[in-house]
């Protein structure tokens, strides 16, 4: 099992707003693959936040041997209150975070907020591990709160004409609109498991999950198959930060 990973920074005149995360390491006798694309918004001090804390965090809760989705729920919702409180040295900003656990080689628990993506492949075929949290598809979640979604016309859907997710680390001004909490995914991986890519919007603007599965698995090398995946997304006029990272399983 091998991964790789590539970052391009977009066009925009900021400095760049993506931070991944992908290693392998043992802990209490298991084996953990840890991968992670956060993709900042307003500065890039919450990414590299979640970049240095999440995955500490959700190893420090004490179930997540016996519930890793409450466990990283927890996390996650503690990682964000820890942001919140930080603002003054962190600033007003906020990202997206997907993150990937695999356990011993078996068990993948897959967890997102915003619109950074996993997409799983089996036999060739690809499935979203993650759900796209968009303003338009949690409207209602955002008026409840007192906020409203914006469709301006030539943009996105923005919440309260802002922002174009509609859940996300950070984001102090936006908070009382917003969600934090993550959806959650658990699959089983076996002998049909080929590939595993995590990235950023700037790669699923311009490609589809197949697409981006067919693109992976044409390489071995896993660092290959990740910057021909941004560099592909650049071909096709991807003006975003481009991040992604992909784990191969066999082969």
């Amino acid at each position: 099992m091998r991964f790789g990973f590539s970052l391009v920074k977009g066009k925009a005149s900021h400095p760049m707003e993506d931070y991944h995360v992908a290693k392998f390491m043992q802990i209490q006798g298991h084996e953990l693959g840890l991968f992670a694309i956060y993709d900042g918004h307003l500065g890039d001090s919450v990414p590299a936040y979640l970049q240095k804390h999440l995955f500490a965090n959700i190893l420090k809760e004490e179930e997540f041997w016996v519930d890793p989705r409450r466990a990283i729920s927890k996390a996650y919702d503690k990682t964000d209150q820890a942001i919140l409180s930080r603002t003054a040295d962190l600033g007003r900003g906020g990202s997206t975070a997907v993150t990937a656990i695999l356990i011993n080689g078996k068990s993948l628990w897959v967890a997102n907020v915003g619109d950074s993506r996993a997409v799983l492949s089996s036999r060739g075929q690809a499935r979203q591990m993650t759900t796209d949290h968009e303003p338009n598809t949690e409207r209602g979640s955002i008026e409840n709160r007192g906020g409203f979604v914006s469709n301006m016309p030539g943009d996105v859907p923005r919440v309260n004409g802002q922002l174009a997710v509609s859940r996300a680390f950070g984001d102090k001004s936006l908070k009382s609109h917003l969600r934090s909490d993550p959806d959650i995914q658990n699959t089983k991986v076996d002998g049909n498991t080929d590939v595993l890519v995590l990235a950023s919007d700037g790669l699923w603007k311009v490609m589809t999950n197949q697409e981006a599965v067919d693109i992976a698995k044409r390489f071995k090398d896993p660092q290959k198959a990740a910057k021909q995946l941004t560099t592909e997304a650049v071909k096709r006029d991807s003006k975003d930060d481009i991040s992604c990272v992909v784990v191969r399983f066999r082969g």
